[in-house]
């Protein structure tokens, strides 16, 4: 997993930094507006032990994580 930036120049995506090898498949997250966001109250508690079991040093590697996303 890599993680990229850049900026939409006429309709397409300019990366910062080294090009990504041909063929490769990315997810575009774009900011929107002010850059918040609001969590539904039946998000809010969830995300808040997800924040502290990541500072507990509770996470799991990118490769574990996407393939338990694979498996739904």
């Amino acid at each position: 997993m890599k993680l990229a930036t850049g900026t939409v120049v006429n309709g397409k995506i300019v990366l910062d930094g080294d090009a990504l090898p041909e063929g490769t498949v990315v997810t575009v997250l774009a900011r929107e507006g002010d850059g918040t966001f609001v969590v539904p109250p039946e998000l809010e508690q969830e995300l808040d032990e997800s924040i502290a079991q990541s500072l507990r040093g509770e996470t799991i590697g990118i490769a574990e994580a996407l393939r338990k996303l694979r498996a739904h």
